[in-house]
């Protein structure tokens, strides 16, 4: 039996409700929706600025757009150092599936490191981004790619190429990871080469996908090609002589200058050992240092043009002027200084020819401290090449106040001041110019440099012909003759410095010269350090590299023999002074 309930017979409904509490109730709730529509009017329109702020620093992200670097070029066009685009793999660490160990091994295995090592990167404390390796292979990041590994991914980045290896690497340099230069020309015009990198501002989710692009994007600026003067056949033909050298006299090391006579372009300049500019792993201070331009020494013998140029610019002497060597050596202050052999009477040109300390030094005590110094000064020596290369030393002259007799007279030939090869390769196109020393440079250049006057040019013309003796019959370095060209040049051996004192058994050997000897168009320096294999004299160990980079850099330029094309005269009794 079913109950009927009488609904509207309850007291309930009989009862009266207050007229204020139902306005009440209805009051509230449209007041709360105002509060909403006050809230997303403030959200949407007035305060939309911070709450956009904050939506872009949760999923918006600035994404740079890497310019291209610049090439540096040789100065025929040739590739010394481009860029080319290289994949880079990245990870989202707490993404990545840690427990498929089968694929995970198989990513270390292709990117060449224990799985152990890539485990500790995806440990990394940021779990939203983290490098697993910069600049893969492209067949590399192809097969990657193909693992389809979850929170991996890939971004395209450039990598720098250095076409010839380790012959350019001390002028070329190299780029870090981050495509900013490390040595060379790289780091000395790292800006120009670099360019400008543009952004482009997007929205992504929490894969690292990209919803949308917010704002305007700026694209990249690439950098500028940079033109070496630099010949790259020229370079990796003294590069490879140099070399051989080092390794035949069992040498420390070894360095080549080759310079443009007429323009001051350096067309060449290697060290031994080097590197490889794009395999870095486990380099040395040995083999990144460019000892051309960083490490000085005595230059001894081949100062002597210098002193003897300067007595004959101030008439003191004449190249027929006669002086007395014998007996072979003299006591100044107390320290002996002798010649490697007794000569006896030498006219001004032997004393260059046969390369007499003995001549040298009774010429220069003729002459005042300040004469020597402000010439060694005009010559370059003691100031710090004007040239965009870092690394690139002043050497050592000290001022001629200080200057006793005996440090004089050691100074006239090459001793108690320093220098570095690349100097001494520029103070020599003083011979080559007329008298003129010209700014070296390593950007090709158009025209010919302004000079500085240090002689006159019958002094160049004098001090040539004395040059063009020493490196023939009867002086120290008849070993730098060529086949077609003729050529002058002056060695040099000195024992090296250790501590405060000379090591008996370390020489640093070495050889300056130019050609063709009427009308120079290169100039050549090499310097052999420690050669052990037997020979250290000048003449032997630096001259041959010499007279081989003169012969072929002549003909690559195309420069017409000056002498009729037959075997030179090579003596084997070589005399030779420290």
């Amino acid at each position: 039996m079913t109950r009927s309930v009488a609904y509207t017979s309850s007291p309930l409904l009989a009862s009266k409700t207050p007229v204020w509490r139902s306005k009440l109730i209805v009051a509230g709730i449209a007041l709360g929706f105002l509060g909403l529509a006050g809230r997303a009017a403030w959200v949407q329109v007035f305060g939309n600025d911070f709450f956009q702020k904050q939506g872009e620093v949760r999923f918006g992200r600035t994404l740079e757009l890497p310019a291209n670097r610049g090439r540096i070029l040789d100065r025929n066009g040739l590739l010394l150092a481009s860029s080319v685009p290289a994949p880079s793999i990245w990870a989202i660490p707490e993404d990545v599936e840690r427990e498929d160990k089968a694929r995970l091994q198989q990513l270390a295995k292709l990117l060449e490191m224990p799985l152990a090592e890539l485990n500790k990167r995806l440990e990394n404390e940021d779990k939203t981004f983290v490098w697993v390796k910069r600049q893969v292979d492209e067949s590399v990041a192809k097969q990657i790619a193909a693992l389809n590994l979850k929170g991996i991914h890939q971004r395209m980045e450039y990598r720098r190429q250095y076409p010839e290896g380790e012959a350019a690497a001390h002028v070329v340099g190299f780029t870090n990871v981050e495509d900013h230069g490390q040595e060379g020309m790289e780091l000395a015009f790292d800006k120009e080469l670099a360019g400008r990198a543009g952004s482009r501002r997007v929205i992504k989710d929490r894969l690292g996908h990209v919803v949308e692009d917010v704002g305007e994007q700026v694209p990249p600026m690439d950098g500028r090609d940079l033109q070496l003067s630099v010949d790259s056949k020229v370079q990796f033909f003294a590069w490879q002589k140099l070399r051989d050298a080092v390794t035949e006299n069992k040498a420390k090391a070894g360095s080549v200058v080759v310079l443009d006579a007429l323009t001051g372009e350096v067309l060449a300049l290697a060290n031994y050992p080097s590197y490889d500019p794009a395999r870095r792993q486990n380099l040395t201070g040995e083999q990144l240092r460019n000892r051309a331009l960083t490490d000085t020494f005595e230059p001894g013998s081949t100062m002597k043009p210098f002193t003897i140029g300067l007595a004959l610019n101030t008439g003191r002497v004449t190249p027929q002027t006669q002086i007395q060597t014998a007996p072979g050596y003299v006591v100044i202050g107390g320290a002996k200084i002798s010649d490697s052999h007794a000569h006896g009477l030498l006219t001004v040109q032997q004393v260059i020819q046969k390369s007499s300390n003995i001549g040298t030094l009774k010429i220069a005590l003729q002459m005042q401290p300040r004469e020597m110094w402000e010439v060694f000064s005009e010559a370059g020596f003691g100031q710090k090449p004007h040239i965009t290369f870092p690394g690139a030393v002043s050497g050592r002259l000290r001022p001629y106040k200080t200057w006793r007799p005996v440090e004089q007279a050691t100074m006239s030939y090459g001793y108690g001041l320093s220098a570095s090869l690349f100097q001494m390769a520029r103070s020599y196109t003083v011979w080559a110019n007329d008298g003129n020393i010209i700014p070296a440079t390593l950007l090709k250049s158009a025209g010919h440099p302004v000079g500085a006057r240090v002689f006159s040019a019958k002094t160049a013309a004098e001090i040539r012909t004395m040059l063009q003796m020493a490196a023939g019959p009867g002086g120290t370095g008849p070993k730098a003759q060529t086949v077609g060209y003729s050529v002058g040049g002056k060695s040099g051996t000195a024992h090296k410095q250790v501590g405060k004192g000379y090591a008996t058994n370390k020489y640093r050997s070495w050889f300056v010269g130019l050609a063709p000897i009427d009308k120079p168009r290169i100039i050549v320096a090499v310097m052999v350090d420690e050669p052990s294999a037997g020979k250290y004299f000048g003449g032997d160990v630096a001259a041959p590299v010499f007279s081989a980079t003169v012969q072929q850099t002549l003909r690559m330029m195309g420069v017409q023999p000056d002498m009729n094309v037959k075997p030179q005269i090579v003596v084997d009794s070589v005399e030779e002074s420290f």
